[in-house]
């Protein structure tokens, strides 16, 4: 690293953040013990403002460490041979999710922040992986296993761990608390001074750090530089929104929250200036955008709406509520991005349709994606009603037909829902379930008890190769069609993450949006038939620049008259270019 000739100015934006969260504490002290703890104090770099670390070439991947399996291999083995063979054309950025020794939710109940699971592989393989990929990994900060060795420490009064966990009193009134489960909040454990209760928000084996004590803070500041010493360029920010608790407040997206975002951004970009912070938010649309902070919390944030409004559109067969939210979505300033996706190792969100969707409409879909196999998992509101909080079922079954049943549109249906995404302002991320076009995992529901578990499958590496080898096989078709769609959305600069985007009007059967480069060189027409019937659009209602040529991105054809009309078939794509 570069020495830098003003420490002060870094210690400076810290403890300007840390006042914020710790105004009883020591926070000069703090901020150094931060900068220390982060090997700042030995030289840093300076990030540059609004710097966009991606573009257009930029592909995510989501994988658990073990979803490709070989009896005879480390699965973190067989993961870095398959993408090495298999995905170097497609991504650039790879998600692992938690491959730290856990003892349940797959992963994000994290025994050992500083362990690779030994049934995973080793540190040397997570390297490995980093000298080839963007490596992302899971922070996972809000919440740790209640079977960590800093928990056992926590009950027995010992450090580290001693003060690291909330504690509530069992008579808190914990009704405005917003919650992603009904499970109970306070759970009793015996320590060596009795009788206590801990926070759990998302489970009894999941209990909540607390991050009043700045202990914690700087603990998670060794945790980050571990992972970048290991390669990790890319930090998803787990379940962050709950971080900090407040009695008698809701306990999600309050300022201290915010205020220790901008600190972990800080530390982590000033040590790594092309590292990417990102925040993992299943929350409404309008509470989701808070998270880019002014450009200075978030460099991406998961844009939650886009699965579940983009599988109401395409079973409906009506893009109304699409555009309407599209429309409302701001640019993000350079320097800030959409983390694009469709399906991820979670179920589909159904609180970010908040406001976008009525009440009606999302029971619809509930009932739709029921008929395809889907289980329903359920919150608890203030009121102490249940509510469906999340849809688990793979994405492939989610639009294996429309509202009126199963049809012989999923290949063509799936393909459209991944061919708009690719083209939207933001970078796209692959569930890798999605490029094999993976189906329901039902037995695995049944064995786990994790309604989850329908989309975690894991397939045994060989029986997976034979099948996308197969011509016949819906994998097959899946994984090459959209290995081409990705192949062509990396050679065009209308497709960088920060290219302007503007709403298309053609009714609600067909979608589209515009797209432009940031040197405006070349626009790219986007338009997609998303129902189950044939559409025609005329392309002087598109208003094509009569002196370019033009030509459809997809299948390769040249547009030779502007005055025609194109018939689109169910689910067909176009992107419509002036730049080969």
């Amino acid at each position: 690293m570069t020495q830098h000739n003003s420490a002060n100015e870094l210690h400076h934006k810290l403890v300007i953040h840390l006042e914020k969260v710790y105004p009883a504490e020591q926070v000069e002290a703090l901020a150094q013990s931060l900068i220390s703890t982060m090997q700042l104090d030995k030289g840093y770099k300076e990030p540059a403002p609004h710097q966009n670390n991606w573009d257009e070439q930029d592909i995510a991947v989501i994988t658990y460490a073990d979803t490709l399996l070989d009896v005879n291999k480390k699965p973190l083995t067989v993961l870095h041979q398959f993408a090495k063979d298999y995905l170097a054309d497609v991504m650039s950025i790879l998600h692992i999710l938690p491959f730290f020794p856990y003892s349940s939710d797959d992963g994000f109940s994290v025994i050992d922040y500083l362990a690779v699971n030994e049934s995973h592989g080793d540190w040397a393989d997570i390297k490995a992986i980093s000298n080839d990929f963007k490596l992302m990994s899971d922070l996972v900060l809000n919440h740790m296993s209640a079977r960590s060795w800093w928990f056992d420490n926590f009950k027995n009064g010992l450090a580290p761990g001693k003060g690291y966990f909330y504690e509530a009193e069992q008579d808190l009134d914990t009704s405005k608390v917003v919650r992603p489960r009904t499970s109970p909040l306070l759970n009793e454990v015996e320590t060596v001074d009795g009788k206590r209760y801990v926070w759990c928000t998302f489970s009894p084996d999941q209990v909540d750090l607390n991050f009043a004590n700045p202990e914690v803070l700087v603990e998670f500041a060794n945790i980050i530089l571990q992972y970048l010493q290991h390669g990790v360029k890319v930090f998803r920010l787990d379940a962050v929104a709950f971080l900090w608790k407040a009695p008698g407040t809701s306990c999600i997206h309050l300022q201290e929250t915010h205020e220790i975002i901008k600190v972990l951004r800080v530390l982590i970009e000033h040590h790594s200036p092309d590292a990417i912070v990102i925040t993992e938010t299943n929350v409404p649309n309008r509470e989701n955008l808070t998270y880019f902070g002014n450009g200075n919390e978030a460099h991406m944030i998961y844009n939650f709406s886009l699965p579940p409004l983009l599988i109401y559109t395409l079973i409906t067969g009506n893009c109304r509520h699409l555009k309407s939210w599209i429309m409302s979505m701001p640019p993000a300033q350079n320097g800030t991005t959409y983390f694009n996706f469709i399906a991820s190792h979670d179920g589909v969100g159904l609180r970010p349709l908040d406001g976008l969707l009525s009440d009606e409409e999302k029971q619809h879909m509930v009932e739709t994606m029921q008929q395809f196999g889907a289980k329903v998992s359920y919150r608890r509101t203030e009121e102490g009603e249940d509510k469906p909080y999340e849809i688990n079922i793979s994405l492939f079954d989610a639009l294996k037909g429309n509202v009126d049943g199963p049809d012989t549109h999923q290949i063509q249906r799936f393909i459209c829902a991944h061919t708009i995404m690719l083209a939207l302002e933001g970078v796209p991320a692959f569930y890798i379930h999605s490029l094999f076009g993976t189906e329901n995992d039902i037995d695995r529901v049944e064995n786990t008890g994790n309604n989850r578990s329908i989309n975690r499958a894991k397939w045994d590496i060989n029986t997976l190769l034979n099948q996308l080898g197969d011509k016949a096989s819906h994998h097959h078709q899946v994984f090459n069609a959209l290995k081409n769609r990705i192949t062509i959305r990396k050679q065009q600069k209308a497709f960088h993450p920060n290219a302007t985007q503007f709403t298309l009007h053609f009714g609600t059967e067909i979608f589209g949006f515009w797209r432009q480069s940031i040197d405006r060189q070349q626009s790219i027409f986007c338009i997609y038939n998303i129902s189950n019937k044939m559409q025609i659009i005329l392309l002087i209602d598109i208003n094509l620049i009569g002196t370019d040529q033009w030509v459809d991105l997809i299948t390769g054809n040249k547009i030779e008259d502007l005055k025609q009309q194109i018939t689109l078939k169910p689910y067909e794509n176009l992107w419509l270019s002036n730049v080969k």
